[in-house]
């Protein structure tokens, strides 16, 4: 319950957000993830070309991004906000949580995830590659 209320406060600010049109530099260090979930299987690979979208079934997307936002007066690696380029107003949060279970495997992932890709929200649970 704790982390449902966390996480729908960080949608609330990720909804204010404005999308920058700075992106990521290949050159930057950026930390790479693998975030999964199910009901549906998806899962999604942060990396430095973009940040890379696969639904079981259909064809993967590739989003270029931003740099990730931090949760205002939290660390960036509390809170991570991509926000995704391209049609819409797509975004990938990144909370830092004790354990998160992908509730299919006996995994535990050290962030909760949250991807909003238009009208779908899917939650699920990441890891630093």
């Amino acid at each position: 319950m704790k982390n449902l209320i966390s996480s729908i406060a960080i949608l609330g600010i990720a909804a204010n957000l404005l999308v920058s049109d700075q992106s990521i530099a290949k050159s930057s260090k950026i930390e790479e993830f693998t975030v999964v979930g199910n009901e549906p299987f998806w899962n999604i690979t942060v990396t430095k070309e973009g940040i890379v979208f696969k639904l079981i079934g259909e064809k993967q997307q590739i989003f270029p991004y931003t740099a990730p936002l931090p949760a205002q007066g939290r660390p960036i690696d509390k809170v991570r906000v991509y926000q995704l380029q391209g049609k819409g107003r797509n975004i990938l949060i990144l909370n830092k949580v004790n354990d998160c279970s992908d509730t299919m495997s006996d995994n535990k992932y050290s962030y909760s995830a949250i991807f909003i890709m238009g009208n779908q929200v899917l939650e699920g649970c990441a890891v630093k590659k």
